[in-house]
């Protein structure tokens, strides 16, 4: 399956589950509180496949547009209601019904997140331990006194056994505050409590590349520069390099592991070399031309080669975070809930400026995204789910009319003054909020054209 393909499909997968979930919340609570259902719709537009229910006469709907859904409801505003079912009408029902069925949506997308984590925490999650590889000079990490080959126990009391927990720590803390600790074991075995002074710390984290913008590069091994197979027709396999080969010299110059030789090789699209390999003891002399990919400034070289992985190669680096079902439901609670202030915060910065626009990711981001964590494994997609309905439940909470918490604004000044808000209010909210979406949604697409075309 090409990329744009299994994207296209993960993509759908991910954002039909998150949406049906959302409208079930409406659906499942206004049944229960006795109000009529009359369509539930997954997607906007021409109908590709609907059903309709035998108990309550609701229609099914799966839409052409996956962009959305809506559950409509019996409602005297859209059309005459018959006298025997009025008591069962959107409308007629007390201030509390209402707000209850409004707020179910973004609600159970909250509930599948805090699922999700529970999920993930019950079977496991393995990682890689935030053993720090190289801390660029005069960075945020190195001012802050972190070393090569330090490893990152904690983050502000937080403890983080993999580099994905690092990663999430550290994005709480430098949102939240402008001084973030750290609990570092060094090579020895020293533990140390360290801080990074972070001002402007939610500027680090724009760009997605929060450990770069720190100075941090987690360790890598050292991949010994042997051959594990080379590409039928490819400029190894015509320059006579064979698996198993050790690749130990090129033009003159020593290859220390195999991140060494691919760099040397991608400087050098279409120039021939020399190169020295170690072949069943014995050191054989080849002449290699590798293939240039890409234009002008931005050509690579390219040879058709993959690299000998070690089975132990990543021995005693692995770490997994587990926990049993009652701690488990605690922690993905409060996982969901730090993870939705966040997202709070960071909206709150970009509305004042101090926190780039740019960080708003459209749909074609987050194919890409669902395409990416969906090919690793189910643990990585889940997760990706769990941010990406966290992410739904929090929008839809926003005082923005058309949204569910515009709706709760509503009933809020209804509320306090005693009666709903007039027909007129109602119309020009609605207007307001269709700009501020269309004005939201071009600036998602804008960033992920840029993103893509690198403008």
């Amino acid at each position: 399956m090409s990329g744009l393909l299994h994207s296209t499909v993960a993509f759908i997968v991910a954002i039909g589950l998150l949406i049906s979930v959302h409208e079930f919340g409406h659906f499942w609570v206004a049944r229960r509180l006795g109000v009529k259902v009359l369509r539930f719709s997954i997607g906007f537009g021409k109908p590709l496949w609907s059903r309709r229910g035998q108990v309550d006469g609701t229609e099914y709907v799966v839409a052409a547009i996956p962009l959305g859904g809506y559950v409509k409801m019996l409602d005297e505003r859209e059309g005459e209601v018959p006298a025997a079912e009025l008591p069962r009408a959107f409308n007629r029902q007390t201030l509390g019904v209402r707000s209850a069925i409004v707020v179910a949506g973004p609600l159970f997308n909250l509930l599948f997140a805090v699922v999700a984590y529970w999920v993930l925490y019950v079977a496991g999650i393995d990682g890689l331990r935030p053993v720090v590889g190289q801390v660029a000079p005069d960075s945020v990490a190195a001012l802050g006194g972190v070393r090569d080959g330090d490893e990152i126990l904690a983050v502000d009391g937080r403890g983080t056994p993999t580099w994905e927990a690092v990663g999430f720590a550290l994005m709480h803390g430098l949102v939240s505050a402008e001084r973030t600790p750290l609990t570092v074991r060094d090579a020895d075995g020293r533990e140390t409590e360290l801080v990074l002074e972070t001002p402007d710390g939610h500027r680090l984290i724009e760009g997605g590349a929060l450990l770069q913008n720190l100075g941090l590069t987690p360790w890598q091994p050292r991949l010994p520069a042997v051959v594990e197979r080379v590409v039928a027709g490819g400029a190894a396999e015509r320059a006579g390099l064979q698996a198993g080969d050790l690749v130990v010299q090129a033009d003159g110059e020593a290859i220390a592991d195999w991140g060494a030789w691919v760099r040397f090789v991608r400087e050098r699209p279409a120039v021939t070399f020399p190169v020295t390999v170690e072949r069943a003891g014995a050191r054989v002399e080849l002449e290699l031309t590798p293939e240039s990919v890409g234009e002008g400034a931005a050509a690579s070289g390219r040879i058709g080669a993959q690299a000998r992985v070690p089975e132990d190669l990543f021995e005693g680096m692995h770490a997994e975070f587990r926990l049993g079902p009652l701690d488990a439901a605690g922690e993905a609670l409060r996982k969901t809930w730090e993870m939705g202030g966040l997202m709070l915060r960071m909206l709150g910065k970009m509305v004042i400026g101090e926190a780039s626009l740019q960080n708003i990711n459209g749909p074609l981001s987050i194919a890409e995204y669902a395409g990416r964590t969906a090919s690793i494994g189910l643990a990585p997609f889940l997760t990706f789910l769990a941010v990406i309905s966290i992410s739904l439940g929090v929008l839809n909470l926003l005082p923005v009319p058309l949204l569910d918490g515009g709706h709760l604004l509503y009933y809020l000044i209804e509320l306090v003054k005693g009666s709903p808000v007039s027909e007129h209010v109602e119309i020009l909210g609605q207007r307001i909020g269709i700009a501020l979406l269309l004005l939201l949604m071009g600036l998602a697409f804008y960033n992920d054209l840029v993103r893509l075309f690198g403008g």
